[in-house]
């Protein structure tokens, strides 16, 4: 910042604008205390109320009604370096495209605050040079100065000396006071180690060096330019990205990227494959980590330290310094929407970001989305396209298989071809992924007697029957409950049964199927220990599993070298519903299933079990025509001005009175803008009317592209005042329709 921008000391009535992570307001004015010294971006604590509350400094001298004697103070700065102005700017944008308060979009930023502190640092000890003659020593002192000894002397901190020595911290306090060793404060938290982009990468094929070049020349190029990386299962995408950001790194050492991934099951094996190519572990950011380790990250970035950022979608929002590269890594996947608080895409807040401040992002996916290949063929992004494995690797063989002409057994979920496939395979010493997006055993719980539906109180979801823990389960709600021995609704004994199959009732199928075979379930709902996906996935790896039933956990990001044989047990499950993006997700999740068999030198199978072997997603994935099928879903939304050719917005109501609830709806559909080219349709129930006692009606806005859906949806719910007990969110880019 330029010297112009700070506050002179002789200034003590001088007026900022702080914004606060809050949902309320577009920022407060404050007075600045005589000797502090202020930048747009810096983070302070200010008095809101009887609490003392973090915020930012979003403007200096902003135009004010309230006279300064009526302002309260700043409180007290904070130590941490201000927030940069293209992270500012981006708060801002994303929270009129969102139409969400400025204030819930810096709250992404700023997390929970503890960050802005910095963590105490903590008491080490080091040999003194050289260590005085004549100290006692006994067996338990003998321990710690050897092993200081092997660190070089040290500092190592306390508690870890301690552990590693066998110690109490009363032997180190003993001899500290001996001066046989020198207490010193170090840093609470590591520093990020700087990587290396002049490290060699794994040796890259034809195709992928060519892919590699093509990106790494745009980086150095620099400027804004979006790029689709679009490559077949098992191409090598990832290695080839990296190149990109190496070439990035050497550009600017002091660059930093940002590495996206959907799902926390990708992150940990990634962060490995980064520290190779780079010699140095990356921060990584996501849900499940402890509060000490996201303060260090969240500071890392903040002071530039953390250069290669890898994360789940809100990685986007760290308060990045110089951030000059962004990659989206299977950047059709559903995961990078966010389903409450600010409701946004990660993937299109990643090109906006990358077009605000000129730099490039890129997308990666084989099985890239709709809105993502509209935009090449429009010439908005570039293709870079791995049309070939790497290695001997090929694409596997995928049948078709008609459930209606070789149907299981009675009360059995795998056609008799499957049995026969499976088998083979085993016999080969050969690994099979039985693919169920299905968590539990069965889906629906009904009582043979009255024929009641278990569902959740106050709701409309049904309960799961998890059998390994005995319960049934909404997860939509978290409501749990122990399996009941007699129906809730008559009574009768023995009578609740499972209807349809989850993952458990598949495992059950084939261990009773294949019981020599060493089985395992990759789920969500099994993988509940920490670290348990992760060994699951690396026993796989190693060939240690014969047959892994799993939910769309393993679909993607996985190398499995002895998989050869993928059996998708319910090919047309994702095809119910009628939502929009219903036929492209079924093909994008099958497809990159399909894509964990045959990743090495041995051929691979895939077996699409099927009620509806004539849909279009079937028969597309069948004969591999990615682009015959993508042609005709693009033909068939633009014929219905839907996306990527259209602008969508959800409006949902919620609230625990139903009478009230309909009424407002009512209201809300009389005060309708009828303009060209905006078509409003609504209300009506939400598909899940009721959850824990909240009833949801909804609308569904319709645009055509050129037109500002955010301005439409102003002008018509701006002058409405929302009822008391009445919530109303607006999604624009709506993904989900329940």
């Amino acid at each position: 910042m330029a010297d112009a921008s700070l506050f002179p000391t002789s200034s003590p009535k001088r007026r900022v604008r702080v914004l606060l992570p809050l949902p309320v307001g577009d920022g407060y004015d404050y007075t600045v205390p005589a000797g502090m010294r202020l930048v747009p971006g810096a983070f302070v604590r200010v008095p809101l109320g009887p609490r003392q509350v973090a915020g930012v400094v979003w403007a200096l001298d902003p135009a004010g009604e309230v006279a300064d004697d009526k302002l309260k103070p700043i409180t007290a700065q904070y130590d941490t370096p201000p927030l940069a102005e293209a992270t500012r700017r981006f708060v801002d944008w994303v929270a009129g495209y969102t139409l969400s308060p400025r204030g819930t979009v810096l709250r992404l930023v700023m997390r929970a605050g503890q960050q802005l502190t910095p963590p105490k640092a903590r008491l080490a000890y080091r040999l003194p040079d050289p260590v005085p003659p004549g100290l006692r020593m006994t067996e338990a002192r003998a321990r710690v100065i050897e092993i200081l000894r092997r660190q070089g002397g040290g500092p190592l901190v306390a508690a870890d000396l301690a552990k590693d020595a066998d110690v109490t911290p009363g032997v180190l306090k003993g001899l500290a006071a001996a001066e046989g060793l020198i207490p010193e404060e170090v840093a609470r938290d590591a520093p990020f180690g700087r990587p290396d982009p002049h490290l060699p990468g794994r040796a890259l094929s034809e195709h992928q060096a060519a892919a590699a070049e093509s990106l790494s020349a745009a980086v150095h190029a620099g400027g804004y330019r979006a790029f689709l990386l679009d490559g077949v299962t098992g191409s090598g995408k990832t290695e080839v990205y990296l190149e990109a950001a190496a070439a990035a790194l050497k550009k600017d050492p002091d660059a930093q990227i940002c590495i996206l991934l959907p799902e926390i099951g990708l992150t940990l094996p990634f962060l490995e494959r980064i520290h190779r190519r780079f010699g140095t572990a990356p921060a990584h950011w996501h849900s499940d980590l402890s509060q000490g380790t996201r303060r260090r990250v969240w500071r890392g970035v903040a002071d530039g330290s953390a250069k290669v950022v890898v994360g789940a979608r809100s990685a986007l929002f760290l308060p990045f310094r110089r951030l000059a590269l962004i990659v989206v890594d299977e950047e059709h996947e559903p995961a990078y929407k966010q389903h409450d608080g600010v409701l946004y895409q990660a993937r299109d807040m990643a090109v906006a970001r990358a077009a605000q401040d000129g730099f490039p992002v890129l997308l990666v996916s084989a099985t890239p989305s709709l809105e993502t290949l509209a935009n090449v063929e429009e010439g908005r992004y570039d293709r870079v396209a791995l049309a070939v494995r790497y290695g001997p690797a090929r694409l596997p063989e995928t049948a078709i298989v008609d459930m209606r002409a070789d149907p299981p057994e009675r009360g059995q979920w795998l056609s008799p071809i499957a049995i026969d496939a499976v088998t083979t395979c085993l016999a080969a010493g050969e690994q099979v992924l039985l693919y169920l997006n299905r968590r539990g055993y069965a889906p629906v719980t009904l009582c043979r007697t009255c024929g009641e539906r278990m569902t959740a109180p106050g709701s409309d979801t049904w309960l799961v029957e998890h059998r390994y823990s005995g319960r049934l389960v909404c997860h939509h709600t978290g409501y749990s409950i122990p399996k009941p021995d007699h129906c809730p609704h008559c009574g009768a004994p023995d009578s609740l049964t499972p209807c349809g199959p989850g993952v458990e009732r598949i495992a059950e199928e084939a261990a009773a199927r294949w019981p020599d075979a060493r089985l395992a379930i990759l789920s969500s709902d099994t993988m509940t220990a920490p670290g348990a996906m992760r060994q699951t996935l690396e026993r796989m790896t190693a060939g240690e599993i014969d047959i892994l039933v799993a939910t769309q956990a393993a679909a993607k990001g996985h190398n499995f070298p002895g998989l050869t044989l993928v059996v998708a047990v319910d090919a047309d499950l994702g095809l119910a519903g009628g939502d929009l993006r219903a036929a492209e997700r079924t093909y994008q999740t099958l497809a990159q299933v399909s894509g964990r068999a045959g990743r090495a030198e041995r051929p691979g199978r895939v077996l699409l079990q099927s009620y509806q072997p004539e849909s279009p997603v079937i028969c597309a994935l069948a004969a591999g025509d990615r682009e015959g099928f993508t042609e005709a879903e693009l033909e068939g939304r633009a014929q219905l001005g839907f996306p990527p050719f259209g602008r969508l917005a959800a409006v949902i109501l919620s609230g625990d009175n139903e009478a009230r609830l309909t009424r407002f709806a009512h209201d809300l559909a009389l005060a309708v803008p009828h303009a060209e080219g905006v078509e409003i349709w609504g209300p009506a129930p939400a598909p899940l009317y009721r959850l824990k006692g909240i009833y949801r009606q909804r609308f569904l806005v319709k645009t055509g592209r050129r037109v500002s859906i955010q301005a439409v949806l102003k002008s018509w719910l701006g002058p409405i005042k929302l009822p008391s007990g009445i919530r109303r969110t607006v999604d624009i880019d709506p993904y989900s329709f329940t």
